[in-house]
């Protein structure tokens, strides 16, 4: 492999996804860091970013994101991380020299012309977090997996990032379910200003992949790949195939 100076490697901005924390990068933050600059940050209030904004609203938490990432990065985010990601390229261009979206929609929520999640099912995760917190984080978690050939050990991986930092304040997980069922940046991507990249599981029911064809009339430049047999969390059932995508697209966003 070509060696890489430390001035000239890109930097790629990992966000994570509802319920978790960065420990859930590790592998890949591992793997990539002799190709680039690999920033990890918690979403304001998970993990160790512990100060969140209130109300926890969609551009209070990528300004507040904004303040810690470099100006040119190459950004992922990863379910609520991906909308979150987005909104930090519309309001922070300068910050983002690249946008992916990883089983990430612009909008979550089931219409009438737009695949996604029921919002019965959304709401009977809202109504459950104040009864028990960690077992409705776990539900999640297992529904993420589900579809994949290894959900077991996809499982197991997601619940070992979770546990291995204390869980946010559940007016946080609160708040993240109540992006995730509100939000809806279907109409603003024509307005992003840089790459738009996207990377879906065929097998994830959270984000259905008949979603792709709508998103390609919001964004017509968007490039996209479906992993065959991936769920919702590709870079732990299928590291191997998500890491040669994800190298593709540090490559293109480097060359820009």
């Amino acid at each position: 492999m070509t060696e890489i100076s430390e001035k000239t490697k890109p930097t790629l901005v990992l966000l994570h996804g509802w319920g978790l924390n960065h420990a859930i990068w590790q592998p890949i933050a591992a793997a990539l860091a002799d190709e680039c600059t690999v920033l990890t940050p918690d979403l304001p209030g998970y993990g160790l970013a512990t100060d969140y904004p209130m109300p926890y609203e969609l551009d209070a938490l990528a300004d507040q994101l904004a303040a810690s990432i470099p100006p040119q990065s190459l950004v992922l985010g990863w379910s609520l991380g991906g909308l979150i990601a987005t909104q930090l390229a519309l309001r922070h261009p300068a910050k983002v020299r690249a946008l992916a979206l990883l089983a990430s929609s612009p909008c979550f929520l089931q219409q009438t012309d737009w695949p996604g999640m029921n919002a019965n099912v959304m709401q009977q995760f809202a109504g459950a977090l104040s009864a028990n917190l960690a077992l409705t984080v776990e539900r999640f978690l297992a529904i993420q997996a589900m579809g994949s050939t290894t959900a077991r050990q996809d499982i197991k991986q997601l619940k070992q990032a979770v546990l291995s930092l204390p869980l946010p304040d559940a007016i946080v997980l609160a708040g993240g379910l109540d992006i995730l069922a509100s939000a809806d940046l279907r109409p603003v991507l024509s307005q992003l200003q840089m790459p738009l990249w996207g990377c879906f599981g065929r097998l994830d029911s959270l984000v259905p992949v008949a979603m792709t064809q709508q998103l390609i009339t919001f964004a017509p430049q968007v490039d996209i790949t479906v992993l065959a047999k991936a769920s919702h969390a590709p870079f732990i059932s299928h590291p191997a195939e998500f890491l040669r995508w994800l190298r593709r697209f540090l490559q293109a966003g480097s060359a820009m």
